[in-house]
């Protein structure tokens, strides 16, 4: 590991001593939800799979639906990029809730670890540019450590871009990644009642 990029599972052990109980997280695909899932497995995760780009438009939905809850979104540069819309969504909306945690390892991990298209585009300054006014770069744990709590509780949205070693590899997640069933649980634990097909209503 480089000095001035901490590992994935490094900043994930400090959001896990910040998150509160009632704290929404959603995190992209890959080692972005199962390195999570190791570190602090909860109901109110939802780890998505096979879906680059759309922790964001997710996070995005429930930060509206969901005012009273504190939503964190964690995306992938690489992700970001086939999606660059949302970004501009979330600065246009503003939600007050909604803090975004953007890897930035300059590799498609998911796939491979394929380089970006633009290694020097700086997100920082994308997000800003797109009314996002709280975005900060973060290079070291102790900057994370510094500005995440104030992140999950000032007004938002706000979004720290986070220098990252890459980790190709695949980790193994805590538990098999059953998305029908993750997407229950998550329900369940913000009091979404079950959905039931029209054709199957009485």
């Amino acid at each position: 590991m480089s000095e001035s990029r901490p590992t994935r599972e490094a900043y994930y052990r400090v959001l896990a001593d910040c998150v509160s109980n009632e704290t929404l997280v959603v995190t992209s695909l890959g080692n972005a939800s199962y390195v999570w899932s190791n570190v602090c497995d909860r109901a109110e995760n939802f780890y998505l799979e096979d879906a680059m780009g759309l922790a964001l438009p997710l996070a995005l939905g429930l930060a509206v639906s969901q005012p009273r809850r504190r939503v964190v979104a964690v995306e992938g540069d690489g992700g970001l990029m086939m999606h660059l819309g949302t970004l501009i969504t979330v600065g246009s909306v503003a939600p007050r809730n909604l803090t975004i945690l953007l890897v930035n390892n300059n590799i498609h991990a998911a796939s491979g670890g394929q380089p970006l298209t633009s290694t020097e585009l700086d997100l920082a300054a994308l997000a800003r540019s797109a009314g996002i006014d709280g975005t900060e770069k973060v290079g070291s744990l102790d900057t994370f450590r510094t500005l995440l709590p104030p992140a999950l509780a000032d007004e938002g949205p706000t979004l720290l871009v986070l220098a990252t070693e890459p980790d190709i590899p695949p980790v193994k997640p805590a538990f098999p990644m059953n998305p029908p069933m993750m997407k229950q649980r998550f329900m369940d634990a913000i009091g979404v009642p079950r959905y039931v097909p029209a054709m199957f209503r009485t």
